[in-house]
């Protein structure tokens, strides 16, 4: 949204369908597309700026989604990927330790703070081929009016949608609510304080 707001036309690639469905119905003159990250759906140099926004750190192969993100790029254009800091700056992180519990075993790989040490994403964009333009961190609060919003907007995304086909959503909503009952404002809501890591590069090409 705020890209459509600047003037740029919007394209957008998720493995979750329900999150397409509400980008859809933001922003329906954007082209979004279930697929994967490791084999994207677009041509070769399609786009000025490419963002990958806490999705990096999910792929088996994580240099060849990297690549992937350069190759869609054009060759004057920019690539950012942001992620999650480190866990003790980010208070969502008590959402995913709450999903992790209710399984019966641990997802594979090493979850979503698996690339969050400064300098650990910048090593493997340089692995991919491309040339580190800067790095740093940003506030990210998360803040939701109510727990049916809350809920709403995180049972469509990939962890949630994961999890429910194991343990059922009924298990899976009991636990999340009682994980973030700390975080609830005086007005009904909920608010978490998060800090994203981000590194902006260009193609090395």
């Amino acid at each position: 949204m705020l890209a459509a707001g600047r003037g740029a036309v919007v394209s957008g690639l998720d493995a979750s369908e329900p999150l397409l469905e509400i980008a859809r119905y933001r922003l329906p003159e954007g082209d979004f597309r279930v697929g994967d990250l490791e084999a994207l759906p677009f041509a070769d140099g399609s786009f000025g700026a490419v963002i990958a926004a806490s999705s990096i750190q999910y792929a088996e192969d994580r240099v060849a989604a990297l690549r992937e993100l350069a190759r869609v790029a054009a060759s004057d254009g920019r690539i950012a990927v942001g992620l999650w800091s480190t866990s003790d700056k980010v208070d969502y992180r008590v959402v995913f330790a709450a999903i992790r519990d209710t399984l019966p075993e641990p997802p594979p790989g090493d979850g979503p703070f698996g690339l969050s040490e400064p300098g650990t994403l910048e090593g493997l964009i340089e692995t991919a081929g491309m040339s580190v333009i800067a790095a740093g961190e940003a506030d990210c609060p998360f803040v939701y009016p109510d727990t049916e919003t809350f809920w709403k907007a995180n049972i469509s995304a990939g962890p949630l949608q994961g999890a429910m086909e194991v343990v059922g959503e009924d298990d899976l909503r009991a636990a999340v609510s009682e994980a973030v009952a700390p975080y609830r404002t005086d007005d009904g809501g909920l608010r978490f304080e998060n800090v994203f890591r981000y590194v902006t590069a260009e193609s090395a090409m």
